[in-house]
């Protein structure tokens, strides 16, 4: 069977509707009951009609003439208790409408609060690494959770009464217009003064809403920023200057919040103030028209009635526009962030690698901006089980060479190839399979030591992880852990040392397996004993494995098979140790610089 109403949201408005007319009709039946009463009984309407003109009171017969009168009969209360119980029938459906169409409503705006959520995590695994660059982490998760958080209200509050709204205007106006004509137009000049009023505030309103989130998304990236950095502030003693950079970055979204709820809230009481001017119209010309017999008291009753019904929703709509700007200005942020450059797409017929990790570069040329190159026309071969070093100055492009490498960037010339196959052909989940990277900033994941060790290979053994862990002498300190491999860390890893975490994350990098390894300072923070043991389990690790080193201490990459000296994006030098110390060029003095002159100093 066919379900009796299929829009719930007319079903609920039909009864609310509908429920003015009814309640008028009843008054009228009161009104024309207790009049009957005083009349002569036995005399027809039309004769009390007749006399009444007669003796010159053409005002009451006039009104007379539109009531439906039995003189001498009071109340009609069988009538009367069928409107009334028709009138509660309808405000339980309404009641009952009004429950399905929050379920309903609430369903989809979570729904599509839910998919905009997943469209922004999507989005953010698709976007290149320079867009990380160029945003404050704290500004992002402003737009991640703030801004979605604001567009899931302002849906919630406004759709429902929106489309409530909607629907009770345009059934509230065929009623109008059922019951008078004239009334109905009187009310029908709040629609372009609404209309008018809430387009000349949301204009001034808007800019300020955009003002608002844009400064709550700056405030966010200056405390995620202070607090991340929080022990240098100590250090450095800067406290006054973050606090004063604080309270005018708070000072700045107080002056953007306030003046957007406050020009916003002119709305609701200019609403109601055009809603009281046209009531005591409706008020005057209705008690006219009962006067003159052109309608009836219950008539005008329930035309009042409707004509609060009709300015309501409309100072409701009013009101909403802060709400609704304030969604828009957070919309407009979260779409910015959607519409953002991705990842150049993955080929259609994406190739595969597989070898033991031969890695060329040809004529690779790369730069951050058009106008500032940073690395041209290099060439470079890797061979497997190759150990290749890479030093230089700040700046010179050693981290940058390794980011090409994993397509963290794509190239602006050239090509990289893997065991014969261009990089740019292979997806980059393949690629970057085939590769293990450990940094030189550690981080590790909310989980136990194990999970942490595996995040690169999840369906790893048991014996897997040991030995991976044994490899790299993570065995000897999680041993003495009451939990050992089961110790929980947090996402900051504060539960273990530097050095400890450092030795995780190349835990972590052997694990996987790569065919190619790249170690970026990745011994920075172990200790000078730790470190010998790492050299010595890399070199057994990195049999047939290309391996690359970036490294600012010298002694770390002595026994390396090659040494690459980097200057300003251009591979200046190679050899070995020894040979790049006999031809005296850049690294013989990066070497004297930190080695011969401290010693001289001593």
């Amino acid at each position: 069977m066919a379900w009796p109403c299929p829009d719930v949201r007319r079903c609920q408005r039909g009864p609310n509707v509908i429920g003015p007319r009814l309640l008028g009709e009843g008054t009228n039946l009161i009104f024309a009951g207790v009049v009957s009463k005083e009349l002569p009984a036995g005399v027809s309407k039309e004769a009390v009609i007749a006399g009444l003109r007669a003796a010159g009171e053409n005002t009451k017969a006039d009104m007379l003439s539109a009531m439906p009168l039995t003189p001498g009969v009071g109340i009609d209360f069988g009538a009367l208790s069928s409107v009334l119980l028709w009138t509660l029938v309808l405000y339980v459906l309404a009641a009952a409408f009004g429950w399905i169409q929050a379920y309903i409503l609430n369903g989809v705006v979570q729904r599509t609060v839910y998919r905009l959520r997943e469209r922004i995590e999507a989005k953010i695994h698709r976007l290149p690494l320079k867009y990380f660059d160029k945003i404050q982490r704290g500004e992002l998760l402003s737009r991640v959770t703030n801004d979605v958080d604001n567009i899931s209200q302002s849906l919630q509050q406004s759709i429902s009464q929106v489309v409530s709204s909607l629907l009770t205007v345009l059934g509230v106006l065929v009623m109008m217009f059922i019951l008078s004509p004239l009334l109905a137009l009187i009310a029908l000049i709040t629609i372009p003064l609404t209309l008018g009023i809430t387009v000349l505030i949301a204009k001034r309103s808007q800019k300020l809403f955009v003002a608002q989130w844009k400064n709550t998304g700056e405030l966010n990236g200056h405390i995620e920023e202070t607090y991340t950095g929080h022990a240098l502030v100590k250090v450095f003693g800067r406290q006054d200057e973050v606090q004063q950079k604080f309270r005018d970055k708070n000072s700045e979204l107080f002056q953007a919040s306030f003046g957007a709820q406050f020009v916003s809230g002119l709305i609701m009481p200019a609403m109601t103030f055009i809603g009281n001017l046209v009531y005591v119209a409706i008020a005057v010309v209705g008690g006219l028209q009962v006067a003159s017999g052109g309608m009836q008291l219950g008539d005008v009753q329930a035309f009042i009635q409707y004509s609060r019904q009709f300015t309501m929703p409309l100072a409701q709509l009013g009101s909403m526009a802060n709400m609704l700007q304030s969604g828009v200005a957070s919309a407009e942020r979260v779409f910015e962030l959607l519409d953002e450059e991705e990842e150049s797409p993955e080929p259609s017929d994406a190739s595969s690698a597989g070898g033991p990790g031969r890695l060329v570069f040809e004529d690779v040329s790369f730069s951050y901006s058009p106008d500032k190159p940073l690395i041209t026309g290099l060439n470079l071969v890797a061979e497997p089980g190759q150990s290749i070093a890479i030093v230089g100055p700040t700046g010179a492009g050693k981290t940058t060479l390794v980011n090409l490498m994993m397509r963290f960037y794509e190239l602006d010339g050239g090509r990289i190839t893997l065991d014969g196959v261009d990089i740019s052909t292979m997806s980059r989940q393949e690629l970057r399979s085939r590769m293990g990277m450990v940094l030189q900033d550690t981080w590790l994941f909310g989980g136990t030591i194990r999970d942490n060790i595996a995040y690169g290979r999840p369906d790893a053994s048991e014996a897997s992880i040991v030995e991976a862990a044994q490899a790299t002498y993570v065995d000897r300190f999680v041993r003495s852990l009451p939990e050992g491999y089961n110790t929980l860390l947090d996402d900051e890893g504060s539960n273990v040392s530097t050095g400890e975490k450092q030795l995780l994350t190349i835990a972590r990098a052997f694990l996987s397996r790569p065919s190619v390894l790249i170690l970026d300072e990745a011994t920075s923070s172990v200790d000078t004993r730790t470190e010998v043991l790492v050299q010595k389990a890399m070199n057994a690790l990195r049999s047939d494995r290309t391996s690359f080193v970036i490294a600012h201490r010298l002694s770390t990459i002595r026994d390396a098979d090659l040494i690459l000296v980097m200057e300003s994006g251009q591979i200046v030098e190679q050899g070995t140790h020894s040979e790049l110390l006999s031809a005296g060029g850049a690294y013989s003095r990066l070497y004297e610089a930190q080695f011969a002159a401290p010693a001289a100093e001593v």
